[in-house]
């Protein structure tokens, strides 16, 4: 007789995480995570919802396979940017609004499924209390930053408005970013929600002692004090609000602008100063081209006996610039900063011809195409070296960052916020200012056309401020600050850490769930 084979012992099959809510519910549950991570952003400032948005959604997201993850993210991008992005309808209508938001919606249903599939695969590779308590939250953590980066860099320079570290500016845990940057921040919120999370579907309380790791994170959260820089003296700044008819579609008259700049300058005159900031679009025309309004700055610089910070699209050649210049008194300004990031269908438009083929009425409306300015965020100012980042470009980490790693010992930020009136974008942007201020240790001048404008401290507290719609004019001595935070020399390697080794750790999770099939 033939002696049989003995037969291999059969792989045991991986147990995959079913969804915790049938699909219906977890629609619904996305929908009130999007409502309420919108509160969580400025006007509402509500900051701890945004711990709330991010366990809601993770119970929608849990055990779901790539269908279901989509049509979960779908619902929730699209409530949380219809309502976070409503601005952008101010003035051009529901077009550009349903654009953009629509856009972000389909992004971040995209990048929302990578997180699905951690809880599907990595349980079963990372066994045990550790590997559910601190590795798959690590992971769900790291795969989050990862779909703000996404976002914040894609399409064209990206939309990086939605970053969840950016809901901490009046909060405890804001201070972290000082330590691991805007991006570790979000990490760290999301990690914490995400162990939360998994505490009580392992039933932590069973083991007391094990309490002590979420307990911990917790702390940290909230208790973290910000990264220490070094005071080494006062800077006197001025700076102005003059609610000017500064909008695309304001009417007024030649060198109205500028007028309304002088005008809430004039109580400034006198009062000594080291340096005058205006807000971006705070001049009509170039004053490089335009004589008789370099005339009128040189004629402010002289009264304030200080150097004047202004803005203006200038021109090179054939291509334009959003540029901010140090104008002196003796009538010239050698000292130039172009906007770094112009916004795509704001201040350029990309694939034009496609796109006017589309929307030839909106895109008409923008006749000019800003150039990406090159040139460092940097003026020196009697020997002092000033940072500077124009309008939108405050969310982006690598201008602020280049500024403090220049020597920046303050940071102003100028914008016009005038096609907004009325809306949350003027303080979702000055919330963003804040977190610049706590991140990098350094002052922040907030300055806009039409509010609201603030000067804040590193620590993110305001030092004065200018309501919305009212022209005022704000005369501080500001703290100057030098040393760089742990957030700003480890915050891009942070970045890089998490998107790549959640990446990794994704797919070593979908190789043990393949091995064990």
């Amino acid at each position: 007789m033939t002696e049989l084979a003995p037969e291999r012992p059969r792989r045991s099959r991986p147990v995959l995480q079913r969804p915790l809510l049938p699909l219906w519910a977890a629609v619904v549950v996305a929908a009130v995570s999007g409502f309420l991570m919108d509160l969580s952003y400025p006007q509402a400032n509500i900051w701890p919802l945004a711990f709330v948005a991010v366990a809601l959604l993770l119970l929608a997201l849990i055990g779901r396979r790539a269908g279901g993850a989509l049509l979960v993210g779908a619902v929730y991008g699209a409530v949380f940017f219809f309502l976070l992005v409503s601005w952008t309808s101010r003035y051009l209508g529901v077009v550009p609004w349903a654009a953009l938001a629509s856009l972000e919606a389909a992004l971040t249903a995209i990048a929302v499924i990578p997180i699905a599939l951690s809880y599907r695969w990595l349980p079963g590779a990372l066994p045990g209390p550790v590997g559910r308590l601190v590795g798959l939250p690590a992971v769900i953590g790291a795969l989050w930053v990862g779909r703000e980066l996404f976002l914040g860099s894609w399409p064209y320079t990206g939309f990086p408005w939605a970053r969840i570290g950016m809901t901490q500016s009046e909060s405890p845990p804001g201070a972290l970013s000082s330590w691991v940057g805007v991006s570790g921040l979000s990490f760290l919120i999301v990690f914490a929600v995400a162990m939360l999370v998994e505490s009580v579907r392992i039933r932590l309380w069973r083991l007391p002692v094990a309490l002590l790791a979420p307990s911990g994170i917790v702390l940290v959260l909230l208790v973290t004090p910000a990264f220490p820089t070094t005071a080494v003296g006062t800077m006197r700044i001025g700076a102005v609000q003059g609610n000017g008819p500064s909008g695309y579609f304001d009417e007024r008259e030649p060198y109205s602008i500028v007028q309304a700049q002088t005008d809430a300058t004039e109580p400034l005159f006198g009062e000594g100063m080291d340096l005058l900031v205006w807000p971006e679009g705070g001049l009509d025309y170039d004053p490089f081209q335009d004589a008789a309004l370099a005339r009128r700055m040189t004629m402010v610089t002289t009264r304030v006996g200080a150097p004047l910070l202004a803005n203006a699209a200038t021109g090179r050649g054939y291509e334009f610039f959003n540029t901010s210049m140090l104008w002196t008194q003796d009538g010239v300004a050698e000292q130039t900063h172009d906007k770094r990031f112009p916004v795509p269908f704001g201040e350029y438009v990309p694939d034009r011809d496609f796109y006017n083929a589309i929307v030839p009425d909106l895109i008409g409306l923008i006749g000019r195409e800003y150039t990406h300015g090159t040139n460092p965020p940097l003026i020196d100012v009697d020997g002092i070296a000033v940072g500077l980042a124009i309008c939108f470009d405050v969310i982006y980490d690598e201008v602020s960052t280049e500024a403090v790693r220049g020597g920046a010992q303050v940071l102003v930020f100028q914008t016009n916020n005038a096609d907004f009136r009325g809306t949350d974008e003027n303080l979702q942007q000055l919330a963003f200012a804040r977190m610049r201020a706590i991140e990098t240790g350094r002052s922040v001048v907030n300055i806009s056309t039409v509010g609201t404008s603030q000067m804040i401290r590193p620590d993110g507290t305001t030092m004065a401020a200018l309501d919305a719609d009212e022209a005022g004019a704000l005369l501080e001595d500001v703290e100057l600050r030098t040393g760089l935070t742990a957030g700003v020399v480890l915050g891009p390697w942070v970045q890089q850490l998490l998107l790549w080794g959640g990446l990794g750790a994704l797919l070593f999770g979908w190789w043990r769930a393949r091995r064990r099939l």
